[in-house]
């Protein structure tokens, strides 16, 4: 059984379409009729249209087989008072979701990704945070990688965040306990008995996706498709545990080993 991360997994980070390996790893899953789950930290599209985007390029999964932070955003803050910051994308589906924005006094910071994050952004944050607003963060992505460049991903900006506050945060999609326990209710649609400990989750942060999925039990393939050129990278920088199980340098070659 599979958790399989999307951008930098299945699809590039330079132009949106399949790597590859990953078109034929799919329809492997789909023919042998092999549970998985096809689980993103996508916030600039709706959750639909992205998905329909994925089919259009060739990935061949059902809806059922999809989950993203957006699809979860609604159970953990509220659509009232929110100061979000992120990609021009992602502040249109929260309008589209119905979300209030307020840069004024907000009730949460909502903090996703984008390229050119500015100083001014970081302290107008830091001021509603100080005065009592909650952060939160779509995912918790260790590098976000764009143009062949990368930057901090919203796991770095969150903690940089915490450190000069002092105040807690939580996350709502990768790497969080809940979204992989909401990933986990729905394999077990596809098996009712599946468990962390059946689970093989392949992605290209292997800071973020990876060490969260380890932390849980799950088996890990780290990718160096995406975010990382080579495993030396950070690899050996990691805590022992934490380490990927695997390392493939891209789905052709899991498809190959597996």
């Amino acid at each position: 059984m599979y958790f399989i991360d999307v951008q930098g997994t299945l699809i590039s980070d330079e132009d949106k379409f399949p790597i590859q390996g990953s078109i034929a790893f799919i329809e492997k899953l789909n023919k042998e009729n092999i549970p998985y789950m096809i689980i993103t930290n996508n916030t600039k599209q709706s959750s639909k249209d992205f998905h329909t985007y994925l089919n259009s390029v060739g990935l061949n999964f059902s809806y059922e087989k999809y989950l993203d932070p957006l699809m979860l955003l609604q159970l953990r803050v509220s659509q009232e008072s929110v100061a979000a910051y992120g990609a021009a994308a992602f502040l249109e589906t929260l309008k589209s979701m119905g979300y209030t924005l307020n840069y004024e006094k907000p009730q949460t910071v909502l903090v996703a990704i984008k390229e050119d994050f500015c100083a001014d952004e970081y302290a107008q944050m830091i001021d509603f945070l100080l005065d009592g607003a909650s952060l939160v963060g779509m995912h918790e992505t260790s590098i976000y990688a764009k143009n062949s460049k990368r930057y901090p991903g919203v796991g770095a900006i969150l903690k940089m965040l915490e450190f000069s506050t002092s105040s807690p945060y939580s996350v709502i999609g990768k790497p969080s306990v809940a979204f992989y326990k909401e990933a986990l209710s729905k394999l077990q649609k596809q098996d009712s008995n599946a468990s962390y400990e059946d689970i093989v989750m392949i992605s290209d942060d292997v800071k973020g996706d990876l060490g969260g999925a380890k932390e849980l039990g799950m088996k890990t393939i780290f990718v160096t498709s995406g975010k990382y050129r080579t495993k030396e990278e950070i690899v050996p920088l990691l805590d022992e545990r934490l380490k990927p199980d695997f390392v493939y340098q891209d789905m052709q070659e899991v498809l190959e080993k597996i």
